[in-house]
């Protein structure tokens, strides 16, 4: 039988198989994150019928080359253009998620329980148990953890990313360590000047997240002498109440020995001109992580020296003083001061046992003022400086986000704003060697390299994930078509080698008749 007839059907068959190829790409035009396949066709071997001989320089007859006839075509791969990224469809779903990849081509790692996967698939979903999972198949996102010990990322072997767990769902609340009073005291405020002095409120939180008000009392200071009394006010801590209208300044005093005092509650360390601490013996000295004192030079342990009180301050009062020529703050509680320290930790937490759990709390009155105002006082005392120290209530989660690195935050409505986890990504050596297994998933193969199970972070090589937005197919349907012509002619002239092929034959059958 004619060589050509055989050489013409596995033409047939190949570019029935590229046909195939096409076929599956215009059908996942629309799939996200599909990646396009194209078939590269090989030479069947060959028939030699002579082989080649060399030249013989002493007759002079040249050499002859051999004589080989193909026997066809087969396929010869069929490659995924897997390092190519589709286009952007923009969804506004937070977890719908887009790898731009810089220098690698990267891979979300998904796993169904048992085995790892890995997808260029980016639409995801929290499923009821608070899992980041694949709406197709219902594969788990895997990355990396936080460290309960640090609060930063561990990046080791990756697991399921939940980042709606029960220890997600708050953010540990804590106490005020700072405040800041501002505004103006105008000694003309009839509330000035009443006995019960111009109110003044301060609300914090404990360590536990509970609120408190502190309200102080500010009155003129009368010592009887005018001209030293001029532009001084005593500050007096009157109450310390709870959400529940519990007193806590009473109730330790209820229960101590003597009553709460100003030198106790009220922690004034020495400074020196340029605002370091001090100890007794003058050394400027500093405090340690751990909150202990030492003596700055030398590291030998101390403790501060307390500024000594004012003999007019009576009970939980301090001096308040303002330069009585332009209403400017000049200090409280002692020369030079800018702050008090109200010690509530010492005597507070541990004097009053209900499960209560104070911080001292620096209170800062140098944006104060002494100005003339119409008769009215907008002297106020905040919680926190600048955003610090404010403390924060227990915090319950109202949103999740994913930023570029891969890091998923929570975002709770006492402000804070935490690290749940993070999205690894996995890279290979030769991304096109990965084996498609359907759903829009990929596992590796002898061809691909192996992974590590503990990925990479995205932006290592400057990759990026974006929100919002997952990639479409990269099939590029101007090119399937054209190759879909050149197929169909590629077949069509195979069929006519068979029809051709076939009269040779019944012309040689024809020769007997």
């Amino acid at each position: 039988m004619m060589r050509s007839l055989y050489s013409a059907v596995s033409g047939l068959k190949t570019h029935q198989t590229r046909m195939d190829v096409i076929g599956n790409n215009i059908a996942n035009v629309n799939t996200e994150a599909f990646k396009s396949s194209r078939v590269t066709f090989t030479e069947i071997m060959y028939q030699t019928t002579a082989s080649a001989s060399g030249g013989n320089a002493a007759t002079g007859v040249g050499g002859i080359n051999a004589k080989q006839i193909g026997l066809g075509v087969s396929t010869g791969a069929t490659t995924i253009s897997i390092t190519t990224a589709g286009a952007a469809e923009t969804t506004g779903n937070p977890f719908d998620l887009k790898l731009t990849d810089s220098e690698s081509t990267n891979f979300f790692i998904v796993s169904d329980g048992t085995n790892t996967f890995f997808t260029r698939s980016g639409s995801y979903y929290v499923d009821g148990n608070g899992f980041l999972c694949m709406t197709s198949t219902g594969y788990t996102l895997m990355g990396w953890q936080v460290d309960p010990t640090t609060g930063e990322i561990k990046k080791d072997t990756v697991t399921p990313l939940q980042v709606m767990s029960a220890a997600n769902q708050t953010s540990a609340p804590e106490g005020t360590t700072l405040g800041a009073v501002s505004g103006i005291l105008d000694k003309n405020d009839p509330n000035v000047t009443s006995e019960d002095g111009y109110a003044m409120t301060l609300n914090f939180y404990d360590d536990l997240g509970y609120s408190y008000t502190a309200k102080f009392s500010v009155k003129p200071l009368t010592t009887g002498d005018e001209s030293n009394d001029k532009g001084k006010y005593t500050v007096e801590l009157t109450s310390l109440l709870d959400s529940n209208g519990k007193d806590y300044l009473e109730a330790y005093n209820a229960m101590a020995d003597t009553p709460l005092t100003y030198d106790q509650l009220v922690r004034q360390y020495r400074k020196d001109v340029d605002g370091n601490f001090l100890n007794e013996a003058g050394d400027i000295i500093e405090q340690t992580s751990t909150g202990s004192w030492v003596v700055r030079d030398t590291g030998v342990a101390t403790e501060p020296a307390l500024e000594p009180l004012i003999d007019d301050a009576a009970g939980l009062s301090c001096i308040l003083e303002f330069n009585p020529d332009n209403g400017e703050f000049v200090s409280v509680g002692g020369t030079g001061n800018e702050s008090i320290v109200l010690n509530f930790e010492q005597f507070l937490s541990n004097g009053v046992d209900d499960g209560s759990n104070f911080r001292n709390i620096e209170v800062d009155f140098s944006a104060a003022m002494n100005l003339n105002n119409g008769g009215t006082s907008t002297m106020g005392a905040l919680k926190g400086i600048n955003g610090d120290g404010a403390g924060k209530k227990l915090g319950a989660l109202t949103g999740l986000s994913v930023d570029t690195s891969g890091k998923v935050y929570g975002s709770y409505d006492n402000g804070n704003t935490v690290v749940l986890c993070q999205i690894a990504v996995a890279q290979f050596s030769n991304a096109s060697g990965l084996e498609k297994i359907g759903d829009n998933c990929y596992q590796t193969t002898l061809n691909s390299g192996d992974f590590d199970g503990i990925g990479v972070e995205i932006t290592a090589d400057g990759s990026s994930i974006s929100t919002g937005e997952l990639e479409m197919s990269n099939v590029d349907l101007s090119a399937q078509f054209t190759d879909m012509i050149i197929t169909q002619r590629g077949f069509q002239a195979n069929s006519r080698v068979i029809t051709t092929s076939d009269t040779l034959l019944e012309e040689l059958i024809n020769l007997k008749r």
